[in-house]
């Protein structure tokens, strides 16, 4: 069951942290610049990730948004239609 829009930032946010123990997380809702499009129909919102995190060391950026993927399971088919991913490292941290 889909969560009410306001608690998916926190509850992406939350689901990141449990499972890749991040050492910084930005969780975004772009929701509102995809208004129209026809995936976003079905109430599900458009967001955007970036996520430090040591579990990324020595995993391509495949595996990384694979492991992104998996710390939000289930949200993905009640809360989220579309998830852009940044995954760095710690030592590719920008800024």
């Amino acid at each position: 069951m889909a969560l009410p829009r306001e608690q998916r930032v926190e509850a992406i946010r939350h689901a990141i942290e449990a499972a890749l123990a991040p050492t910084a997380l930005e969780v975004e809702d772009e929701s509102h610049r995809h208004v129209g499009h026809a995936g976003a129909q079905d109430g599900r919102g458009h967001f955007r990730v970036a996520v430090v995190s040591t579990v990324f060391v020595g995993l391509n950026p495949i595996a990384r948004h694979r492991a992104v993927y998996a710390a939000v399971g289930d949200l993905m088919t009640t809360d989220i239609h579309a998830l852009s991913i940044s995954a760095r490292t710690p030592d590719e941290r920008v800024g």
